[in-house]
Formats: structure tokens, sequence, C-alpha cells
């Protein structure tokens, strides 16, 4: 259990000796679990703030008559506000230790102490709803916190997803204008099949797939495009001239193969014959090369 700091603020020079032969004898740490930490003599407002800020309990031990009153209820006004507790004092009438009844001012302290203790009590009830609710605060703050962890996160990868598309976008944006600016320089557009069938009305219209491979054969990539159906070329003269190129290779790829003349069996063999019985002579060679 925490030790509760108590301080006594008083009068004068003379109050203090009284308070502390007072407390001589009492068992305040054993009785009361406290400790009286400083015995204040001022009637300084300012020296009072200082000496007594942070007290667990501050005891304004003035004079009985009025002016210790006015004196006492003035400094409450000034320092509730920076202690736990405040609690007046009266002291007997007299500064004189010699014709002060010392047993007198114990007393009134220990009840000091007593009514001090039974306020806190009261306040009790009040301190332990608030309590409460600053667990319920307190509770309210982690589950706030969590969220803002979790929003904060889900705040990042969204910026991220943002950067993102706005780098998809651009490299969109550049293959447009790209192929805007191809579209433009490109003087002609055709209809793959209306520029067959103007060619040869009767053939069948290629696939367009044949139709881009011969135009990479035919080093035309960047003059004609092919896709979607249309041919994209500079001059018409390109787009008939890659389709008759493409009728001819079509053409050609369709014709059947002349047949080989036919030989008589016989002779075949013979000219084997002759060819298996020859048999060239190292003499012979020399004579070959000599044009004999």
């Amino acid at each position: 259990m925490a030790i509760v700091d108590v301080r006594i603020l008083v009068e004068g020079a003379s109050d203090v000796e009284v308070v502390s032969k007072a407390l001589q004898g009492l068992a305040l740490g054993s009785e009361y679990n406290i400790t009286i930490s400083a015995i204040i003599p001022t009637t300084n407002v300012e020296i009072a703030k200082s000496a007594a800020a942070g007290a667990d309990l501050l005891i304004i031990a003035t004079d009985a008559d009025r002016v210790g009153r006015d004196l006492a209820e003035r400094l409450y006004g000034e320092l509730s506000e920076m202690v736990g507790h405040v609690e007046r004092m009266k002291l007997p009438l007299g500064h004189d230790l010699e014709h002060v009844d010392v047993e007198l001012v114990k007393k009134e302290l220990k009840n000091t102490l007593v009514r001090a203790g039974l306020k806190s009590l009261q306040v009790l009830p009040e301190y332990m709803a608030l309590r409460n609710q600053l667990l319920d605060l307190k509770g309210r703050y982690d589950g706030l916190a969590e969220e803002h962890r979790r929003l904060k996160e889900e705040h990042e990868n969204l910026i991220q997803t943002n950067e993102e598309l706005r780098a998809e976008n651009e490299r969109l944006r550049e293959e447009n204008e790209s192929l805007k600016a191809l579209l433009e320089n490109s003087r002609n557009v055709y209809r793959i099949d209306e520029a067959w069938k103007s060619l040869f009305p009767a053939e069948p219209v290629p696939d367009e797939a044949y139709i881009g491979r011969a135009v990479e054969k035919l080093g035309l990539a960047g003059k004609v495009i092919v896709g979607q159906g249309y041919i994209f070329a500079e001059d018409r003269n390109l787009v008939d001239e890659l389709l008759r190129t493409v009728y001819l290779s079509l053409s050609i790829a369709e014709e059947p193969e002349p047949p080989r003349p036919e030989q008589p069996t016989s002779e075949v063999e013979e000219d084997l014959e002759v060819i298996e019985s020859t048999e060239v002579k190292p003499e012979d060679l020399e004579n070959l090369l000599k044009g004999q």
C-alpha cells in the first residue's frame, strides 16, 4: 500500500514548533499509513503553491479566530486544484509553545486526519464510477487505436494501389497516343474482306493471321498493319500488292506436284547393272586427267 504524502501549512515559525511537538509520539505511519513530508510556514500564496504542489493531503492549520478562518478560506481556494485533498485544522489561540496545550493540538490533528479519511470515503463511489468510466474509455480507446491501425494499413494499401493504377494509366495513355499517331499517319483504312473481294471475287478470304505473317515476311511492318478485320496502310497499292502476294502464296501451296516420268524397269535395271559393274582403275583416272 502506498504511503500518503501529507503536508501541513501554518502561518509562522512558532506554529511549526507547536505542530512538530504535537506530532511527537504519533505513529502516523502504522496507524494511518501516512507521512508528514513538510510543515510550511507561510501566508504567501505563491510560496504555498510551490511547496504544496503534488501532495496527497494538505492540512491548512491556522488560528481559530476570524483572521485565521479568512486566511484558510483564501488558501483553500488557491490550492484545492493543486493537491489531492485539502482539510482545515484549527490551532488554539496564541503562538507561545509554553502556553499552548500540545495535547489539544495533537487531538485536533488526529481528528483532521480522520475527517480527511471519511471525506475520501464519501467520494469513493464517485471515484469508482470515474474509474469505471476510465476503464470504458480505455477499452474504447484501444478499439479505436486498432481501428486506426487497420485504417492506416488500408490507406497505405490504397496509396500503393493508386500509384500502380496511375502507372498503368500512364502506360495506357502513352500506348493510346502511339496508336493515335499511327492511325493519323495511316492515310487509308480498308476492310480485309472488301479489299480481297475487289481483287479476287471468287476466292475465299484468307485468315487474318496468315495475312499478318505475310506482312512480316515481306518486310512491310510499320507500313502496313493488320488487325480486327482491317488493313491500315499508307497507300492502297501496298494493300493490293500484299493481297496479290498472299493469293500467289496460297495458289502455290494448293497446286499439286507434277508426276515424274516413268522409265522401263528393264532399262533402270540395266543402268544399275552398268553402274554396279563399272570398275574404275587408277590408270584410267590418270589418263582422264591427261586428256587421253
